[in-house]
């Protein structure tokens, strides 16, 4: 499987679109805007969610390109910030994971081992 924000990374849409989802991806709540998007009912990992918003938007982007009359402003401009919003959880949760696991100069203690050694 392809990652989704390497895909993100190639992707180029013109500037004031993305300054837009920038913009109102500050105030994105995945728990409010996905289902608007994708559908009622158990929201998707983020990962999966980004791919499924990736699909959404290379359609709505094809739309604008060709002009289509189909093509709403509104709607491409709120997928991008669900995309934008996906894409800036993801991010996090994959640096507070690898964060999270322990390196060489990083010892996990665990008990009372960790008690001790923290007070």
């Amino acid at each position: 499987m392809r990652d989704p924000l390497s895909i993100l990374a190639r992707l180029h849409r013109p500037a004031l679109l993305m300054r837009a989802a920038r913009i109102g991806a500050q105030e994105y709540k995945r728990q409010i805007h996905l289902p608007r998007l994708l559908g009622y009912g158990a929201l998707p990992r983020h990962g999966a969610a980004l791919f499924k918003l990736i699909e959404l938007e290379a359609d709505l982007d094809d739309q604008r390109k060709t002009s289509d009359a189909a093509y709403h402003l509104l709607r491409h401009i709120d997928v991008l910030i669900a995309v934008v919003g996906e894409a800036q959880i993801l991010r996090a949760s994959l640096d507070r994971s690898s964060a999270q696991k322990p390196g060489a100069d990083h010892i996990k203690l665990s008990g009372s081992a960790a008690f001790f050694s923290a007070t």
